[in-house]
């Protein structure tokens, strides 16, 4: 309800960016939900589908600083149009592919629009907004990948499951086009975000907070993609549901992530944005193990999925302030690098989880290195927490 009427009191320019949001949602989770179809008819094993996820990631680390810099210069709306076509063409590419070679390669193509279009359309949204309510204009924006999951995703993964896989991507196509077009009709045309050379903008990354915080996300997020990349086959092989059951069972993990959206960033204006991001990797630790030891029951695997997707969007808002905080100057490259970053967590939980089912551990065996690298990433948040302490202390020193 809160995110329907946050929705309702928005400018329709950036609702316009909530459509790109709910496509690249869709684009970037429906694999997690027809991923046995998908092996199925190509007569592959499930680590090796998983490995259509894996490569997407690879397309958005890639995309995201490579099309920032080279398009930052361009107006914004028209680019924002061209990364949406060019999610169009690869998504239709991949609806229609006839080899598993060939579907790689439009996984990887159709990943490169990705972080520019978050990257770019933060700044955007963030610049469209009424003064001091920069953040929630944001966050509408990010609310579309809640809506892909509550909605989209789930209906895409019917389709696959019933009819075929490839008209639910074809579809994906058909709403990035709706988007471009939304986007040339209601988006005002706002001049090119900055005259500075991209090579003055990297200098931000000399920063070792920076690297901290893209390590954070980069592992720490890993440990969602090891659980959701192979939640089908856990809840049809392992909790025992029918194949059919996996388009509800996929709004559930879509509703816990809305919550988790809103719920993480209340937590991080209450609290800080490194202290809440340190305890949700450590819930997150806990419960994935949970998943791992308990998913045999129906009722506590649907419990958990709704905690383990609201644990993982979470996460999401406290760490895009964290970047933000630590590139000033260069807001923009941060923030698509963010979502390189979190992809890069994506191709790692996707193809670190597909590792011990393809040695015969089963399909709980994902969420103990889901775990393990969430574990990595709350040590990573000590790191980072120890190091703003000795960087306060030395300001002190300084001015004493």
């Amino acid at each position: 309800m809160k995110l329907l009427k946050l929705l309702s009191n928005t400018k329709t320019s950036l609702i316009t960016l909530c459509l790109g949001g709910i496509t690249l949602g869709m684009t970037e989770f429906m694999m997690m939900g027809v991923l046995p179809d998908v092996a199925k008819s190509l007569a592959i094993s499930i680590p090796a589908a998983g490995n259509l996820i894996a490569i997407y990631a690879l397309g958005v680390i890639v995309g995201a600083p490579v099309m920032v810099g080279v398009l930052g210069k361009y107006p914004p709306k028209r680019v924002l149009i061209g990364l949406m076509i060019t999610v169009a063409c690869g998504n239709i590419l991949f609806s229609i592919a006839p080899t598993y070679g060939l579907l790689l390669v439009a996984r990887f193509l159709v990943g490169l629009p990705h972080g520019a279009f978050f990257g770019i359309g933060a700044v955007v949204a963030a610049k469209l907004a009424d003064p001091g309510s920069e953040a929630k204009s944001v966050s509408v924006m990010f609310a579309g990948l809640t809506v892909a999951n509550i909605l989209g995703v789930p209906l895409g993964t019917f389709i696959g499951h019933n009819f075929s896989w490839r008209i639910s991507f074809f579809l994906i196509s058909a709403m990035a086009l709706i988007t471009a077009a939304s986007i040339k009709r209601w988006l005002p045309m706002l001049p090119s975000q900055s005259d500075a050379k991209f090579s003055d903008s990297l200098k931000v990354f000399k920063k070792i907070e920076l690297w901290i915080i893209i390590g954070i996300s980069a592992i720490g997020t890993g440990g969602l993609f090891a659980w959701i990349s192979y939640i089908a086959p856990l809840m049809t092989d392992v909790a025992h549901f029918d194949s059919n059951m996996i388009t509800p069972i996929m709004i559930v993990a879509g509703l816990g992530m809305a919550v988790g959206n809103f719920v993480g960033g209340r937590l991080a204006d209450r609290f800080s944005p490194l202290k809440t991001t340190l305890y949700l990797l450590l819930a997150m630790i806990v419960v994935l193990i949970l998943v791992a030891l308990l998913s045999q029951f129906k009722v506590v695997a649907l419990i958990l999925t709704f905690i383990t997707g609201g644990l993982a969007f979470a996460v999401i808002a406290p760490m895009q302030m964290l970047m933000i905080g630590a590139a000033k100057g260069a807001e923009m490259l941060a923030s698509s690098a963010m979502q390189a970053s979190a992809n890069m967590g994506n191709a790692l939980g996707a193809f670190l989880g597909g590792l011990p089912i393809a040695a015969g551990f089963g399909y709980t065996s994902p969420e103990y290195v889901g775990a393990l690298l969430a574990f990595v990433g709350f040590l990573l948040c000590i790191l980072l927490s120890w190091r703003f302490s000795a960087k306060v202390k030395l300001e002190q020193a300084a001015i004493a």
